[in-house]
């Protein structure tokens, strides 16, 4: 019997605009994050290795999907905050702390609140644009994307 999350985040993605895609993945990371931060509390190295993995790969689909000549500043700014995120991943893995991991969930949290502002702003009068990532609402828990590539 199909997870009925999943089903919901499939149908969800299959349906997505490109922008919608962005901030699914955007939640996605924020999800990795989250899970690295509880893998503290259960001191599961090999965990923490593996959400951490798994977020530079979501950054990198993200950044596979800038286009320089029609984004210009904008795309070069994102460009560069993914590769601050990605080195500071990577130094967190080396260091960690979850005090870290948090910052890199608060910045994220904000750009994800700015990609949701531009949809609404593109959004036809009368429709929703931000529908909760699960039917009960709230924060998101997943994208319900493997991204493993």
């Amino acid at each position: 019997m199909p997870n009925p999350r999943t089903s919901y985040r499939e149908n969800e993605v299959r349906g997505a605009s490109p922008l919608r895609l962005v901030i699914l993945l955007y939640e996605q990371l924020v999800q990795d994050l989250r899970r690295v931060v509880c893998t503290f509390e259960q001191n599961d190295v090999a965990a923490r290795t593996d959400h951490i993995n798994h977020a530079i790969l979501v950054i990198g689909h993200l950044q596979s999907g800038l286009d320089f000549e029609k984004g210009g500043r904008a795309a070069k700014t994102l460009d560069v905050f993914y590769n601050t995120l990605r080195q500071n991943l990577v130094q967190l893995q080396f260091t960690p702390s979850k005090e870290g991991f948090e910052r890199q969930i608060t910045d994220l949290i904000s750009l994800r609140e700015a990609w949701l502002e531009v949809e609404r702003a593109e959004a036809p009068a009368g429709l929703n644009p931000n529908p909760p990532a699960y039917p009960t609402g709230g924060e998101p828990e997943a994208a319900g994307v493997d991204w493993k590539g």
